[in-house]
C-alpha cells in the first residue's frame, strides 16, 4: 500500500528534504527486488484513479449531516459537506520515464504527474543499485530539475523521457547526509532501534512465521499439496491446559538480524573540523574507518568525493595516500578498500529490498516494548552525535534551525478546505506536523525530567520550575503556587493536563476557523508528568493578567470577556453541547462566556485568537463531586453516589453527552409523537376537556417509562404527582408531569390548559408548537421552539457565582448534569456489561477494556462500580473473563499510582534497583525482597553539602528501599478503595492470583506498558520462596507514556463508512471501490502506517476473501498483521485478530503449514495477554482444531475442538448455536476416528440444541439429523464387521469401511463458517435478481414505503457468527 506520495512531507515552512530518508524508507522499497515499479503502483491504485471515483463524493455527503442533524445542523459539517459535490479527479494517470544512473543500465520507472522531483530522488536512494548515492541532481536534456517542482509542471517531461542522474559536487552538509544515509544502510536490518524506541522503529516478527513474504514465493516452495511433511505439534506451552506462560518466545529469533558485519567501525575523526588551509582545498570532513580485515583507515570527505588521506591516530598529514581511491560515493570507495564490505554490503541490500516495506517504513508516533533481549551495544557515530546536540534528527539542515512549532501548527490549520484536494494537503500537513511535536515534546519532556534541559525560573524549588527547549514550554504536573489547592492540589494538578488535552482534542475536531488551540502532549515519565505546549508568541514577554481578554486566572474570582471570541465560540458551542452563561466578576458585574471560566483567551503578537486552559471544556460529573445542599437522583444514591475523588475536576467523557443527548433525542420524539396522536384522537372525539389531554402526555411519558428497559434516568418513585414538589432533587419524569399533569392538580397554571382551542393564537398551529414546547420542557432543553441540549461547564465549580436572573436556567442546569450522571450509572454500564454478554464487546486486555468504557463515556474511575455491577448480574459466570480483565486493570492501576510517587524519591542512579525492588514487591512470591543498595564506590561520600538544583525530586533518597511485599499490596488495596470504592482482600500477590485466577505474566505486561518499563526477555521464576524473581540487571529501560492529538482524515473516513454501509446492504463491488478509495486517502494524509489504515486493510481482504479472489486477500492481510505490529504492539489484541485472519486466508490458499503457524502464535498471544479462560480462544481453538482436522492429526485436534467446546459451553450457555457447531466439529473428528459412539453423542447434543432453537423444519436441524443417520449407518456397518471377524477368524470376508480424510473445502466451509463469513452459493442469474430486488427494496425505504430490511442480501459481514 506504498503509495510513493506518501512521504511528502507537510507543506510547511520546514519543508526539509532530508526529512524524508527516515519517513519514507518505504517509498520506493519494493522496487528494489527487480520488478518493474509497475506492479507496485497498480496495488495502490495510485497512478490513475478512473474518473467514477467522483460520484463517490457526492455520495457520501449525506451520511454526515443525518448524523448531525439530532443537534441542530452543526454549521462545520454542513458547510464541508455542500463542496463536496464538486466533481475531483484525485490523480491523474501515471506515465514511465528512464532513469540513467552512472555504472547502471537505464531502468524504468512508473511515476505520477502529481509528484514532486524529491521523490524521484527518495526512490534511487532507496533502490538496490542506486541507493549509496546521496548528493546528485535529475536532469532533462542538460537541464537540472527542480527538487521542489511537481512533475507535471516540468517542460518536455512525458512517457519514454530519459532522466540523467549527475553527480554533484559536496558542501559539508550534504556529506553529513550522506554518512548518515551510509549508516542507515548498514543498519537497516538492525532491530536495536526498534528495541530502544528511536526514530519510530517498532518490532514485527510476522514474517518468521510466514518465511518471508507470503504471496507467490509461498505458493512456489511446496509443489502439490505435501501434507505428510507438516509438522503440526504445537510447541508444549500452547496446547490446552498447560500453565506454562514463557515469555521468550514472544520475541522469536530472526535470523536475518544476526547482522553481516560491513564495517568495524565508521566514526567522526578527531582531526574534525579540517583546518582554514584544508577548508580552502575542499575538505569538509575527515571519517576514521576500520574495516573487517583490521584495516584503519582515515578519509577525507572532500567537495569533489571521498578519498584515503595519509593521517593516523596521533599525526595530521590531509594529503591524498597513494593511491587515495577518490569516488563520489563512500560506499564505492570502500568496495574498493575491503573484499568483506563489498562482499556484506551487497547481500545486506539484497536482504534490506527483500523485507515488506511495512517492516521498515517508519510510524507516525512512537511504539515502545516492554521486553527486549539482550543487545550488545555497538559504536555508532551519528547515534552518538544525535545524543549531544540539542537538535533532532535532521533539524540542523533546516533553514533557521530550530522549528517554529506554534507558527506550523497555526499556518497548517490556516490552509485552504474548500475541495478534496485542498482537504488532503491540509490534513497531511496537520497530521504530518502533529507527529513531528509529539515526537519533538517527547524528546524534551524526557530531557527535562533527566536534567538535561536549565529551567528559565532557576531560583524556585524544583517542582515549581519550568522549562523551554526547541521552542516548547515543558510545566510539571504539581501544584505550583496552591493554584489548584480548592481542587485537590497536587492531584488536581496530575488530572488537569490530561483534561486539558481532552479539550484541545475537542476543539481541534471541531475545527472552527479563527480559534486556535496550542499543540499540547501530556508525558508521563520516570514518575513526573510534564506538559509541553506550543509556545503563543509573545506571551513570555508579558504578564498573564494583561494578555488574557477572555476567562479567568483566579478560577472565577476576577472574569472577562471578549465580543470576538464569544463570536468564535459560539460556533463550536452547538457541536460540544456548551451552553453561552452569565457569571458575576468580582465587581458583581454579569459577564458573558461561551466556556468555562477557566478557559482564557489570549491574542498572540500573531494576532491569531488562542484558547488554553480547557480542562473544563465538559461538565462535571456530579457522580464523584459532592456538594453540599444538593441531592443526586435516587438512581444514583442507590448505588453509593455521589462519591468523594481525589480531585474536583472529575469530568463527564465526550461520549457521554454525545450519548446522553442521543437518549434525550429519542425520548423527546416519542414523546412528542404521542402528544400529536394523542390531540388527533381528542380532535375525532370532539374535543373533550381539559383532563383527557394531561392524561394523554401522563400516557406519553408512562409508555416512555416502559420503552425504557433499565429505567434508566427516569424516576419511577414519585407516583402521586402533586408530592414531588417536596423532593429536592425533582427527577426528569417529575419535572415533566410538572408541565403535564400540574393543571389536573392545581387548576389550570399551564399553558397546557388553553390546549383545546380556548385561544386561537395567530401561530402558524399553536398545538403542534404546544407539543413541542411541552416535549422540550420535558427532556431539558435549552430552546422552547426545538430540541437542542447543552450543558453549562461552570455549574458547581468553586467560587463560580452566577446573575440573579439566571438563576432559574441554573436550576434546570443543575439538574440536567444530574440526569446525565444517573444516566452513566443507568444506561451506560448496564449496557456495557449487556454487550459484552451477547459478545459484541471482547475486551482482552487493559487497553481494550478501557477503550470500551471510553466509547460509552464510562470513565476509569468508575471501573470499581462496573466490577460491582458485574459481581450482582445473574449471568456472572459468563462474565468471568470480563471480571477478570477488570480486577487486572484495577490493581496494576493502583500499583501505577503507587509506583508514581515511589520512583519521585529515587535517584537516577538507583532506578534499576528500584524498578526490579518495585516489581519484586508487586509480583514475586520471596516474601521479604530486599533491595539491592548501589555499591559504595558509587554512593558520594560528600552527602553534607546538598546542591539546591538537582532533577525534580532528587537527593540521595534511599526510602524506597524499604518497601516490602506486604505492605505494598496493604497500599494497593487501601488505593482500590479510596480511589475505585472498590474492596479487595489481598495480602499478598499469590492471594489476589488464586482468588481472581490471575496470572502473573498478565499482571507484569499490564504494569510494565503502563509505566514504561522495558524489561529483559528471558523466564522469569515468580513462584521461587527462595530468591526474588528480578534483579536490576533485568531492568533494561523506561520509557515515556505519552498522551497525544490524533488528528483525523475526515474525507478518508467518510469514504470507509460508506464502504461499510454498501457492504451491510450487499454491494461487495461498490464497497470495495469505496473503501480502496479510503485506503488511498488514508495513505494521502496519514503516510503508509496508521490504525485507520490497518482496519481499511483488514476489511478489504475480507471483502477480497469473499469475493473470491485469495491472493489479493492474502496481500492485504498480511499489510494489515505488518501494520498492526508496527503500529499497536506485536501483542496488542487487534495484532491477534489479525493473525487469526490471515490463517484463514492461507488456509484457502492452500499454505496450511504457516496456516497453523500463524494460529499457534496467535494463541500464545492470548495466553500471554490474558489466559486460556476467554471467549475468544474458542474462536482460537476452533480454528486450530479445524486446521489439524484437514491434516489429520485427529488427537491433537481434538485436543483444541473439545477444549473450545467447553469455553463456548461456559460463555454462550449450553444452549447456544456456537455450541452446537462445537458439538458437530467434534462429532466430525470421532467419525473420521471411527469412534463412532463419541461422534454419535456429540452430534445428538447438538440436534438437540438445533431441534429447541430453530424447530424441526429448519435447515440446521435436518442436516443434523441426516448427519447423525449417516453416523448410525457408519457405526452399524463397523458392527457387522467386528462381529463378522470374531465368528469367522481371519477368514472373515470384510466389507470394506469408508474412512475417507475430510476434504480441504469442507473444512475451509467450516471455517468460513466460525468465523462469520458465509456465502450463500448463487448463480450469476441469482445474483443479478437479488442486486434489483435490493435496489428496489432501498427506493421504497427511501419513500418511507417499506419497513422491512433488505433480508435477501447475499451475506452477513460480522466478526461474529449471526447466530445466537
Amino acid at each position: 500500500m506504498v503509495s510513493k506520495t506518501d512521504d511528502i512531507p507537510a507543506s510547511v515552512p520546514d519543508c526539509n528534504p532530508v526529512d524524508l530518508p527516515r519517513d519514507g524508507a518505504g517509498d520506493g522499497a519494493q522496487q528494489g527486488t527487480g520488478t518493474s515499479k509497475n506492479g507496485v503502483k497498480e496495488s495502490c491504485g495510485c497512478a490513475g484513479h478512473s474518473a467514477d471515483t467522483a460520484m463517490v463524493n457526492g455520495d457520501c455527503a449525506h451520511t454526515e449531516e443525518g448524523e448531525s442533524k439530532q443537534d441542530g445542523n452543526s454549521e462545520a459539517d454542513g458547510g464541508e459537506d455542500s463542496n463536496e459535490q464538486e466533481v475531483i479527479v484525485i490523480q491523474d494517470t501515471g506515465f514511465t520515464v528512464k532513469i540513467q544512473a552512472p555504472g547502471t543500465e537505464p531502468f524504468d520507472l512508473q511515476v505520477s504527474p502529481q509528484e514532486m522531483v524529491q521523490e524521484i530522488h527518495q526512490v534511487l536512494m532507496d533502490r538496490e543499485d542506486t541507493c549509496h548515492r546521496t548528493c546528485f541532481s535529475l536532469q532533462l536534456d542538460g537541464n537540472v530539475l527542480d527538487n521542489f517542482a511537481e512533475l507535471k509542471s516540468i517542460e518536455g517531461l512525458q512517457e519514454g523521457s530519459l532522466l540523467k542522474v549527475v553527480e554533484e559536487p559536496y558542501t559539508v552538509r550534504e556529506a553529513r547526509i550522506h554518512v548518515r544515509h551510509i549508516r542507515d544502510l548498514l543498519k537497516s536490518l538492525d532491530p536495536s532501534d526498534a528495541y530502544n524506541g528511536v526514530d519510530c522503529n517498532s518490532l514485527s516478527f510476522l514474517s518468521i512465521f510466514t518465511d518471508g513474504d507470503l504471496g507467490d514465493s509461498g505458493k512456489r516452495k511446496k509443489k502439490g499439496t505435501e501434507l505428510e511433511q507438516i509438522d503440526c505439534t504445537p510447541p508444549e506451552h500452547i496446547l490446552p491446559g498447560s500453565k506454562d506462560r514463557p515469555l521468550v518466545p514472544l520475541q522469536p529469533q530472526n535470523k536475518d538480524w544476526k547482522p553481516m558485519q560491513c564495517l568495524k567501525v565508521l566514526t567522526m575523526s578527531g582531526w574534525n573540523p579540517p583546518p582554514g588551509n584544508r577548508k580552502m582545498h575542499g575538505d569538509l570532513m575527515y571519517l576514521y574507518i576500520v574495516t573487517v580485515e583490521e584495516r584503519h583507515v582515515s578519509v577525507t570527505a572532500s567537495t569533489r568525493g571521498f578519498y584515503l588521506n595519509q593521517s593516523t591516530t596521533y599525526t595530521f598529514n590531509p594529503k591524498p595516500a597513494n593511491p587515495s581511491f577518490l569516488s563520489h560515493s563512500l560506499v564505492e570507495l570502500l568496495s574498493q578498500i575491503s573484499p568483506a564490505f563489498k562482499k556484506n554490503f551487497t547481500s545486506l541490500q539484497k536482504k534490506r529490498v527483500q523485507r515488506h516495506p511495512f517492516e521498515r517504513i517508519a510510524t507516525p508516533f512512537q511504539v515502545y516494548s516492554w521486553t527486549a533481549p539482550q543487545v550488545d551495544h555497538a559504536m555508532d557515530c551519528v547515534r552518538a552525535e544525535d545524543a549531544y546536540t540539542s537538535r533532532l534528527g535532521y533539524e540542523e539542515h533546516i533553514p533557521g534551525q530550530t522549528r517554529d512549532w506554534n507558527e506550523e501548527l497555526q499556518t497548517t490549520r490556516e490552509l485552504p478546505r474548500k475541495n478534496l484536494p485542498e482537504r488532503l494537503l491540509r490534513e497531511r500537513a496537520i497530521f504530518k506536523v502533529h507527529s513531528d511535536f509529539a515526537a519533538a515534546a517527547t524528546r524534551g519532556a524526557m530531557a527535562v525530567i533527566d536534567g538535561n534541559v536549565m529551567a528559565i525560573n532557576p531560583g524556585e524549588e524544583t517542582r515549581m520550575q519550568m522549562f523551554i527547549w526547541n521552542n516548547i514550554f515543558f510545566s510539571l504536573g504539581f501544584d505550583v503556587r496552591d493554584h489548584y489547592r480548592e481542587l485537590g492540589g497536587d492531584a488536581a494538578a496530575h488530572a488537569a493536563p490530561t483534561n486539558d488535552l481532552n479539550g484541545v482534542r475537542a476543539y481541534g475536531a471541531v475545527d472552527v476557523e479563527g480559534l486556535y488551540t496550542l499543540g499540547t502532549v501530556v508525558v508521563d515519565y520516570r514518575g513526573y508528568r510534564v506538559t509541553a505546549q506550543s509556545i503563543i508568541p509573545g506571551i513570555l514577554e508579558r504578564e498573564q493578567e494583561q494578555s488574557v481578554i477572555y476567562g479567568s486566572i483566579d478560577f472565577g474570582k476576577t472574569v472577562v470577556s471578549h465580543g470576538k471570541y464569544l463570536e468564535l465560540l459560539d460556533k463550536t458551542s452547538r457541536p460540544l453541547k456548551v451552553q453561552q452563561h452569565k457569571v458575576l466578576n468580582e465587581k458583581d458585574e454579569s459577564v458573558e462566556l461561551c466556556s468555562s471560566v477557566e478557559c482564557k483567551g489570549i491574542i498572540g503578537n500573531d494576532g491569531r485568537h488562542y484558547i488554553l486552559d480547557l480542562l473544563r471544556t465538559f461538565p462535571p460529573d456530579l457522580n464523584f463531586l459532592p456538594v453540599d445542599g444538593e441531592e443526586l437522583s435516587a438512581e444514583s444514591q442507590r448505588h453509593g453516589f455521589p462519591r468523594q475523588h481525589r480531585h474536583r475536576l472529575a469530568c463527564l467523557r465526550q461520549e457521554l453527552i454525545e450519548a446522553f443527548v442521543e437518549h434525550r433525542y429519542l425520548l423527546f420524539m416519542k414523546m412528542a409523537a404521542l402528544q400529536l396522536m394523542q390531540q388527533k384522537a381528542n380532535k375525532d372525539s370532539n374535543k373533550t376537556d381539559v383532563p383527557a389531554i394531561t392524561e394523554s402526555s401522563q400516557a406519553a411519558k408512562d409508555s416512555v417509562d416502559a420503552t425504557q428497559t433499565t429505567g434508566a434516568a427516569v424516576s419511577r418513585d414519585s407516583t402521586d404527582p402533586t408530592d414531588h414538589s417536596t423532593s429536592a432533587a425533582p427527577q426528569m419524569a417529575t419535572e415533566s408531569e410538572e408541565n403535564s399533569s400540574k393543571p389536573t392538580a392545581n387548576g389550570p397554571v399551564d399553558p397546557t390548559g388553553t390546549q383545546n382551542g380556548e385561544c386561537k393564537s395567530p401561530l402558524e398551529d399553536p398545538k403542534s408548537r404546544e407539543v413541542v414546547l411541552n416535549a422540550c420542557k420535558a427532556v431539558g432543553s435549552i430552546s422552547n421552539t426545538s430540541f437542542d441540549i447543552r450543558f453549562n461547564p461552570d455549574i458547581f465549580s468553586p467560587g463560580v457565582r452566577f446573575p440573579e436572573d439566571t438563576l432559574g436556567d441554573i436550576q434546570k442546569q443543575k439538574q440536567l448534569l444530574k440526569d446525565a450522571a444517573a444516566f452513566l450509572v443507568t444506561c451506560q454500564i448496564p449496557s456495557l456489561v449487556k454487550d459484552c454478554l451477547d459478545h459484541s464487546t471482547l475486551p482482552m486486555d487493559g487497553a481494550t477494556l478501557t477503550e470500551a468504557l471510553h466509547q460509552r463515556g464510562i470513565n476509569v474511575r468508575y471501573l470499581g462500580s462496573v466490577l460491582e455491577f458485574v459481581d450482582k448480574t445473574p449471568a456472572k459466570a459468563q462474565l468471568e473473563h470480563f471480571y477478570r480483565i477488570g480486577i487486572i486493570e484495577l490493581i496494576t492501576r493502583c500499583a501505577k499510582h503507587i509506583f508514581r510517587t515511589y520512583l519521585q524519591g529515587v535517584e537516577l542512579s538507583a532506578l534499576s534497583a528500584a524498578v526490579s525492588h518495585f516489581l519484586n514487591c508487586f509480583l514475586s512470591s520471596f516474601p521479604d525482597a530486599v533491595a539491592h543498595l548501589p555499591p559504595d564506590e558509587l554512593v558520594s561520600r560528600r552527602k553534607s553539602r546538598k546542591r539546591r538544583n538537582r532533577v525534580p525530586g532528587g537527593g540521595d533518597n534511599t526510602a524506597w528501599a524499604s518497601l516490602t511485599p506486604s505492605e505494598l499490596w496493604k497500599n494497593i488495596a487501601a488505593e482500590a478503595q479510596s480511589y475505585y470504592h472498590f474492596k479487595m482482600q489481598c495480602e499478598s500477590v499469590d492471594q489476589v492470583v488464586e482468588k481472581y485466577g490471575l496470572q502473573k505474566t498478565t499482571l507484569l505486561r499490564e504494569i510494565s506498558v503502563k509505566t514504561g518499563i522495558q524489561i529483559l526477555l528471558k523466564e522469569y521464576n515468580f513462584d521461587s520462596r527462595h530468591k526474588p524473581a528480578f534483579t536490576e540487571e533485568d531492568i533494561l529501560n523506561i520509557f515515556p507514556v505519552v498522551k497525544h492529538v490524533n488528528p483525523k482524515a475526515s474525507d478518508a473516513f467518510h469514504f470507509f463508512q460508506s464502504g461499510q454501509a454498501k457492504v451491510q446492504q450487499g454491494f461487495l463491488k461498490e464497497g470495495c471501490e469505496l473503501i480502496n478509495e479510503a485506503l488511498n486517502l488514508f495513505n494521502n494524509v496519514y503516510g503508509a502506517m496508521h490504525v485507520e489504515i490497518c482496519a481499511c486493510l483488514r476489511l478489504l481482504a475480507r471483502l477480497n476473501y469473499i469475493m473470491g479472489d485469495h491472493p489479493e486477500a492474502l496481500s492485504n492481510q498480511q499489510k494489515a498483521v505488518l501494520m498492526s505490529e508496527r503500529v499497536l504492539g506485536i501483542e496488542h489484541p487487534n495484532t491477534i485478530q489479525e493473525y487469526m485472519h490471515l490463517a484463514l486466508y492461507c488456509f484457502a490458499n492452500g499454505q496450511l503449514s504457516t496456516a497453523l503457524k500463524l494460529l499457534y502464535r496467535a494463541r500464545y498471544l492470548m495466553l500471554l495477554v490474558c489466559g486460556e479462560d476467554h471467549p475468544e480462544m474458542a474462536l482460537i481453538d476452533s480454528n486450530i482444531g479445524l486446521v489439524l482436522h484437514g491434516v489429520m492429526e485427529y488427537d491433537l485436534s481434538l485436543r483444541f475442538l473439545e477444549n473450545a467446546l467447553t469455553i463456548n459451553t461456559k460463555y454462550h450457555g449450553a444452549r447456544s448455536l456456537k455450541v452446537a457447531l462445537s458439538h458437530h466439529l467434534v462429532a466430525r473428528v470421532y467419525e473420521s476416528k471411527a469412534e463412532f459412539r463419541s461422534a454419535l453423542q456429540h452430534e445428538k447434543e447438538g440436534y438437540t440444541i438445533y431441534k429447541n432453537q430453530m424447530g424441526e423444519a429448519h435447515e440446521k436441524t435436518k442436516e443434523s439429523s441426516e448427519y447423525l443417520k449417516y453416523l448410525t449407518q457408519q457405526a452399524v456397518a463397523l458392527q457387522r464387521t467386528m462381529n463378522e471377524i470374531y465368528k469367522n477368524g481371519s477368514n472373515a470376508s470384510i466389507m470394506p469401511l469408508k474412512f475417507t480424510a475430510p476434504s480441504m473445502a469442507s473444512i475451509l466451509e467450516q471455517l468460513n463458517i466460525i468465523n462469520g463469513i458465509i456465502f450463500i452459493p448463487l448463480s450469476q442469474k441469482d445474483l443479478e435478481n437479488l442486486k434489483a430486488e435490493v435496489q428496489r427494496r432501498q427506493q421504497l425505504q427511501e419513500l418511507g414505503k417499506s419497513e422491512d430490511p433488505a433480508e435477501g442480501s447475499p451475506l452477513e459481514l460480522e466478526d461474529k457468527i449471526p447466530v445466537d
